[in-house]
Parts: structure tokens; sequence; C-alpha cells
């Protein structure tokens, strides 16, 4: 989906989506008609894939604070919920494919299972299809690029203070100085602290920092030092348990009061964000630049979650299991990478071109915390004595669950002692060019190999495979004019055994598991093919978009009847995607689209019963709109809809949470150039729906109706 174009404008203001190009950087500006990776040679309009740009004007038109509000604006992403003893943290699909592992930072892979915030983030890039040419493994139905800010050659400051519903306090400052001709220093902070509207017991606390500096700036060579550091604090949400409806039969979430929380006052999630990342640029010419970019990385995660556990029975007699999911990980990362971008020509033909070399390794340690259940009778049981003391606390009651029973969490010790380490080395060339045959006709090549090599032990395994990964992709764009073209694509990825280092639930079989031989088997392979074309109309001032296309895994990892896995199965997607992004008039803006998706298991083992079935945490349609609206000069209203159909939480599709519509609205009025002041409503109708469907137990319930009140200072 392409984007559009922004005003340039202080970023604390209210934003305005203007009708206007920009070209070049200019302050608080971007182009996004074209992505921030290099790894795109051609701009959005010429390039045979559907990206979509989700720039900083609309992450401050709806006052959002994470990934997951950012990502609702791409219609055809879902997201998972926490999966048992894995890490808690954003967990996004993509066409029906996990892509927990697929998400970079300013292109390079950002490992760690975390919720992810967007204080120090210019936009947010989303590639659709299978993309294993753009980052190596995974990939199958797209990935997640987040632009990073970075230090401008001018002076400014953004500041801004929200209060809202909901104890709701969130502050950030973003500050740029001009050091001297050629040296520039940007600093960007945040807190947050906030409890969940709709919600009992749960709450978010977080701060962040993101130091930099660039030497250079206006010259052929330039470096930049940037650090980024994210700490958070949470209680986890543990959401609806399952429930049978005895009229329909369909199993959802309970028919129970939106507030109820059945985990603990005790639980808790704590996680820690470090990279540090030094990058160096140098202009041959006009044509062709050097960059190298060296980056460290440490994330650490720890937390007691007690989840509400319908597996025995008890929520029909209305009793709920209260289940202990504990783990302590951390996961480190050094990578490298190194690439050549230009423009020349061979005879006739234009050449746009990036070639590159990566290399990096990940090592991750998980282990599960000690835990007080010592009064608890046998995790199987039917909670036969009651709710409350009666079972030791172990169990309580579905309709008025008590959190601050006195059961007590983490035990001296921390560690329960059997840890699982990972370690995944890869190194890796990639080149990319669109060429130029005439203004009507140009072609986009890409290919990347990988020589992946990955291990995990523990106590009872002591696995290890090493693969080489090649992939690739082509495209054809046709021009009849020089703001449209259709195009015609082919990509493919791979995802081999541990792709996600231990960190996500991504289906990469990190340990023998079920089936003795999973680090026997070679990656699943995924390739997608794509016509579709893309227009900028109205002078080039609103983007529009379309495309149909077929993803299939054709060896998809399966079980055996003996518990062996094979490389036997078949998964496909076919869907149809619209976009529209810019601006109708010079007052309205307008962003969003519409995703079908007809996700489908067609063979996961002879005779097994979920063949033909819809994948888990995918809707068959979803919709996006937003919309902004310039009444006067100093007063701009906006909207946001969105549609979700009903998703299946199993591959059996018998765990199913509704589908549902959202709307939410926002007002903001400038003083002056300096000061204005923005009221976001979200969940206006205060609509009950879910947003997560795990595969047993729960799904969990999104934030209710939630008011907050913006000012955003700039000078």
């Amino acid at each position: 989906m392409a984007p559009f174009a922004a005003t340039a404008q202080n970023a604390g203001n209210v934003s305005e989506l203007a009708p206007v190009q920009v070209q070049g950087q200019a302050p608080n500006s971007y182009d996004v008609k074209q992505s921030a990776s290099e790894k795109f040679t051609a701009p959005l309009l010429d390039t045979a894939k559907s990206v979509q740009v989700i720039p900083q004007e609309i992450i401050q038109n709806q006052a959002a604070s994470s990934l997951t509000d950012v990502l609702r604006n791409s219609p055809g992403i879902t997201f998972g919920a926490g999966e048992g003893g894995n890490p808690l943290g954003d967990r996004p699909f993509i066409r029906g494919y996990d892509a927990q592992s697929s998400t970079y930072v300013d292109g390079m892979r950002d490992i760690g299972a975390t919720s992810r915030e967007v204080f120090n983030l210019e936009q947010v890039e989303v590639i659709k299809g299978s993309d294993g040419a753009y980052g190596g493994r995974g990939g199958a139905g797209g990935s997640i690029n987040l632009i990073s800010k970075t230090a401008k050659a001018y002076d400014f400051t953004n500041a801004s203070l929200g209060l809202g519903t909901d104890s709701y306090y969130r502050g950030t400052i973003d500050s740029n100085w001009k050091l001297n001709d050629n040296t520039a220093f940007r600093l960007n902070a945040m807190y947050h602290d906030a409890d969940v509207a709709g919600r009992d017991m749960v709450n978010n606390k977080r701060w962040g920092v993101a130091p930099t500096i660039t030497f250079g700036l206006g010259t052929p060579t330039r470096v930049t030092l940037s650090y980024y550091h994210l700490q958070t604090d949470d209680l986890p949400d543990s959401g609806i348990p399952y429930a049978t409806n005895l009229r329909t039969g369909i199993v959802g979430p309970a028919d129970v009061d939106r507030n109820n929380f059945y985990g603990l006052s005790s639980d808790y999630r704590k996680t820690t964000s470090d990279m540090a990342t030094v990058g160096i640029e140098h202009d041959f010419n006009d044509n062709l630049t050097l960059r190298n970019t060296t980056r460290y990385t440490y994330s650490d995660q720890k937390y007691v979650w007690t989840q509400p556990d319908d597996s025995q029975g008890n929520v029909l007699k209305g009793m709920v299991w209260r289940r202990a999911n504990t783990r302590i990980s951390d996961v480190n990362s050094l990578a490298n990478q190194t690439e050549l971008v230009g423009k020349t020509t061979t005879g006739s033909l234009k050449h746009s071109f990036n070639v590159g070399i990566e290399l990096s390794q990940e090592k991750g340690t998980k282990d599960s915390l000690l835990v007080d259940r010592t009064n608890a009778v046998s995790p199987y049981t039917k909670c036969p004595t009651g709710t409350g003391a009666a079972s030791a606390y172990q169990c309580t009651s579905l309709y008025s669950p008590n959190p601050n029973d006195p059961w007590v969490n983490t035990l001296s010790g921390g560690r329960a002692g059997n840890p699982t380490d990972s370690k995944v080395t890869t190194k890796s060339v990639y080149a990319f060019d669109t060429i130029e045959f005439s203004k009507q006709w140009q072609a986009g090549l890409g290919v990347r190999v990988d020589n992946y090599s990955t291990s995990t032990k523990s106590s009872t395994t002591n696995l290890s495979r090493d693969d080489t990964l090649f992939n690739y992709q082509l495209g054809l764009v046709y021009k009849p004019a020089d703001n449209g073209s259709f195009y015609i694509s082919y990509a493919t990825s791979s995802t081999p055994f541990n792709a996600s280092a231990g960190e996500g639930s991504d289906g990469s079989l990190p340990s023998r598991g079920r089936g003795g031989n999973a680090d026997q088997l070679a990656p699943e392979k995924n390739r997608t093919y794509e016509i579709g074309t893309k227009w900028d109309v109205l002078n080039k001032s609103l983007s529009l978009t379309a495309a149909v296309f077929r993803t299939e895994t054709t060896n998809a990892r399966i079980i055996q009847a003996n518990g062996d896995y094979a490389l036997a199965g078949k998964k496909q997607v076919d869907g149809l995607e619209l976009g529209f992004s810019g601006a109708i008039t010079p007052k309205w803006q307008i962003f969003g689209g519409y995703t079908f998706l007809n996700a489908k298991l067609k063979d996961n083992g002879p005779g097994d019963a979920n063949n033909g079935n819809q994948f888990p945490n995918t809707p068959r349609n979803s919709f996006s709109l937003w919309t902004s609206y310039k009444v006067l000069p100093q007063f701009t209203v906006g909207a946001g809809a969105y549609y979700v159909d009903k998703q299946f939480g199993d591959p059996a599709n018998k765990l199913e949470i509704p589908s549902y519509w959202r709307f939410d609205a926002m007002a903001g009025y400038q003083f002056n150039k300096n000061l204005n002041v923005q009221l976001n409503v979200l969940n206006v109708f205060n609509k009950t729906y879910y947003d997560k469907a795990y595969g047993s137990h729960y799904a969990n319930i999104a934030p209710g109706r939630a008011a907050i009140l913006n000012l955003n200072m700039s000078y």
C-alpha cells in the first residue's frame, strides 16, 4: 500500500496530512513516496511489491504510543496472544504468517521479543508478501521496518505532555541542536504511566531515552552514533477464559464483566531493551555511496503471569484454574552491515543498485522462575473444593475473581535452574537492482544468500543445524503514465529451524517438542505471486493502490502419526488488498485500506481434521480508515474507523473471537506556531471486543473508551 506525502511541520504540532510531495529532507518532514531503506532501489510507485509507510503525522494524530497502535492502520495485520512460557511482546501476523521475528530497526533485525514504543520513530514501513531477499530468514508474509529519528542540521525542540482517563500520564521531548556547521545532536526521551481502560488491575509503566549525534553533516563522510534504551514495568493482562456458548455451540470468550481480571495483583512483567549503533557513510560522488553499520543489542524479560486455564472443565462450573506462567530470559546480538548504493548505466539501460554484506550473531538464554505453589493441589484439578482459600487460592470465581488473593509469586533464588541456550550465526550477501529499459518499462531484481548456523542446548536437548538460504524476487513494472504503474512480481522466503532463536512462537521449532527430528528438517519454503497497480492522482496528492496475491508454503512442517515432524504440509493465502493515502483536498486527508484473506491449511497431514481450515489469527476481511479535516486554519478534526472479521485461535477453528468495529476521534487547536492542544477519544462507543485469540485457554480483551488530552509545544 503506497504512503502519502507529509507536510513539513514541527513534530509537536497537530499534524496535517498535506497534498504536497516533499522532495529531499526538510525540517521535520520526509519523502514517504520513497522507502527509508536503500534496499528499495526505486520509488514506491515503481516498486513491484506492496509496501505501506505509516508516517509520523499519523502516529501523532492518533496519539499512538505503541507499535500495536500504529499497526492498526495496516489492514491484514493482526496480533497473536502470548504463549505459555514464551516471551510476552509484539507478535504481529502479516497476511496470516507470524512476523514476530521479522521486525527490523533501520533495516537490521531486532530479535528481542518486546512491546515496542514509538517515541523515537520517524515512520513505520510494512513490507507485505514473502521478503527473504530483503531480510533473510523468515518473512513468509512480510516484515516490519521501524525507522528511527536521527540528528538534523537545524535547531528545534518539540515537547508533549499528555493527561487522560484511566490514570494516563505521558511526556515526551524531542530536541535537536546544531553544534557546528557539520555536527548535530538529537535527544528523544519519554515517560509513560497508565492503566488500561475497561480493565481492573492492568497497568503499563515505561520510560525511554534515545540520544544520537552525527558528525560530518553536509560533507561526503558522515558518522552517526546512537543509543536507545527502553525499560518497562507492567502488570500483564490475563484476558478472559474461553467458554462454550450453550445456545450457539461456539467456543469463545466467556460472557462475563469486561473488567474481570483473573491474574494476581502480585504478577509482573519487567523488560529492558538497549541498542547501540555506529553508522558510517561516504559519498564517492553523487551516484555512489558506501555505508557501514555496526549494532549491538541487548534485551531481557522477566515475568510471572497467572493465566486463566479452561482446560479442565472448570469454566462451565463457574470456576477458573489459575496457571502460573513464568520466564526469565535475555538475548543479545552483534551485527555489521555494509552496503554500496548507487546509480549507473550500461548501454541504454539505467540501473539503481544496492549490493551488501551482513554478518550477525544472536545469542539467547531462557529459563523459568520458581513460584510459591506449595499449597496448590494437582495442576489437573477440576477445582472440586471450590474457589479461594478452599483450593489454596488455585481456583477463582469465573464471575467475581479476586486478584488480591494471597498467593506469593517469585521465590528467593529466582531461576528454576534449567536454562535453554540458543545461538544463531548468519553470513549474508545480497544485491538489488532496478533496471530501467525505457520510460514505460523497468524490472526490479533482488537476491540474497544466507549461510545460517544455529544451535539450542538444555539439560535434555542438544540440537544444531546449518543451512544455506537462497531467496530472490523478480518484478516487472509497466508505466503507462508518470503517475501510475502496473506490476507483476514473484518473491520467496525461507523459515529454518530455530528462526526465532528461542524468542518467539513462529513455528520454527526451537526444540524437539513432540517430534524427535525437528532439527533434521530443511527450511520451510514460501513464495508470493502478486499483480498490482499504483496511482498518484489529484495532482499526485493522493496515492491509490490495488493488488491481488497468493502466498503459499508447499513444504510446511507437520506432525506425523508417530510424533515426528515432516516437510509435507501445504498452506495457502489468496488475497486482495486496496489502499489509499494522501489528500483529497488541501484540507481533507485520508489514510487506510481494505484486505481480504482466504487463508487455508490446504494439507496438514493425511486425514488431518484441520485440512481446509482457516489460518489462526487471520481474519477474512479487515478495513482501516483515518481521516482528518482542517475546519479552520487553527482547528482540525479527525476520525478513525477499523473493522476486523472474526478470528480463530487454533488450527481446528474451534476457538473463536468475534468480528468488531472500533471508532476513534480527534480534535486539535493551534493557538500559535509554538503551542497547540489535541484531544483524542479512543474506542468512542466503548465497544467490548477481543483483539487477540490464544490457541487455548483465553482471549485478550481490548481497552475500553479512553480520552487523552495532549499539550504540544514546539520552538
